[in-house]
């Protein structure tokens, strides 16, 4: 098998318009989460969401083209060849309910291949392309999509691209669930009641290592295990037992070749809803003991990205790999039980080289990534 070097990453959200400023913005304790300005809110279960400031669509056009022209221009010396993976789920929704309220919008915006081919077409793209929309798991999968066919052999370099946005449609949605929280999330807190939807992009540039000296590239990580499996519990709701995300991270670190005690720390999917929290602290207390293993979640910051949050959350974990610090859990204070060592509203050390990044989605789907340490210039 062969080993797969991430080499770029990017990433545009509410707290900056690059990845450096989103990491120093979450260090900090920093919070994007607002009242949403975008749309009525007034009907809904919530009136905050975490939106990036400015973003608007242009002419007939959705918003999601100007999200991708603030990070495709971040993106460094994409190969013409890469395989390109896009994940997202709702893409350009945001041009649907212009059009339904008779406001000129371009329905090809719509498709979840639009995105493919806007980036394919900016970055000079001549390979393949496809959209892996596996609801808040979505980059996660993506990015283990790519990293196997690397590894296997069937690709060199793949660039992987997520985005979602915050839109009425989108919104009512989660409101209708009774998903939505009426104050900023509250990762892993006891006192938790729902999630913050948010919104942004990501790009991270996967190559194969012997690739990647070749082309003189920096090794920001490794992408050493991945897993995904669906526990066929709920259309939406997680199985209270976790076993789907317990079997993903077995399936993770038998990819890897690492054992539980090698991972630093967790990057947790952390949405804030109560069933989501405990079943993600039932998994990790099945998987690591009573390790006091740290654990984060930067949705209390950001929000929910959805699709996006997977490759976000990946650009943050080889940051916190790199620095050696995991950052604060925004909106946590008060610890869930089984919480209580592990997750920090302060920002925390880390000593080694391994960390796992976890995300769960409707439909029961869940994910795992394990990362190993590179080096930022």
């Amino acid at each position: 098998m062969r080993e797969v070097w991430i080499t770029d990453a990017a990433a545009v959200t509410p707290l900056g318009e690059n990845l450096n400023q989103l990491w120093q913005g979450l260090l900090a304790g920093q919070t994007g989460i607002g009242p949403v300005l975008r749309f009525p809110v007034d009907t809904y279960s919530a009136g905050i969401a975490a939106c990036i400031e400015d973003l608007s669509s242009n002419g007939d056009r959705s918003m999601a083209h100007s999200l991708l022209e603030r990070l495709i221009p971040q993106v460094d010396r994409v190969p013409p060849d890469s395989l390109l993976i896009t994940a997202t789920t709702k893409s350009g929704i945001d041009n649907l309910e212009r059009r339904h309220l008779g406001i000129s919008a371009d329905s090809r915006d719509v498709l979840l291949s639009r995105a493919a081919d806007t980036i394919s077409r900016r970055l000079g793209l001549i390979g393949e392309s496809m959209n892996i929309s596996a609801s808040c798991a979505s980059s996660t999968i993506a990015v283990a999509q790519g990293a196997a066919m690397i590894a296997a052999g069937r690709a060199d370099v793949v660039m992987i691209c997520c985005l979602d946005l915050v839109t009425e449609f989108v919104f009512s949605g989660f409101s209708c669930l009774g998903a939505l929280s009426p104050t900023p999330c509250r990762p892993f807190d006891r006192n938790r009641s729902g999630l913050t939807l948010g919104e942004g992009a990501a790009s991270l540039l996967l190559m194969s290592a012997e690739r990647a000296r070749r082309e003189h590239r920096v090794r920001l990580g490794t992408i050493l295990g991945w897993g995904a499996v669906n526990d066929a519990s709920h259309i939406t709701a997680p199985a209270k037992n976790a076993c789907g995300l317990i079997r993903a991270i077995h399936l993770a670190l038998k990819k890897s070749g690492c054992k539980a005690r090698d991972i630093a720390a967790i990057c947790a999917h952390g949405t804030g809803t109560v069933y989501n929290d405990l079943m993600e602290l039932t998994a990790f207390n099945q998987v690591f003991g009573d390790r006091d293993i740290p654990v984060y979640s930067v949705k209390g910051a950001i929000g929910h990205t959805l699709g996006a949050a997977g490759g976000i959350e990946v650009a943050l974990s080889l940051q916190a790999l790199s620095n050696q610090v995991v950052p604060p859990t925004v909106g946590f204070d008060t610890p869930e039980k089984g919480a209580e060592r592990s997750v920090s509203s302060s920002p925390a050390d880390i000593s080694g080289d391994c960390l796992l990044t976890t995300n769960s989605g409707f439909g029961g789907i869940n994910a795992a990534l394990i990362l190993k340490k590179g080096h930022f210039p």
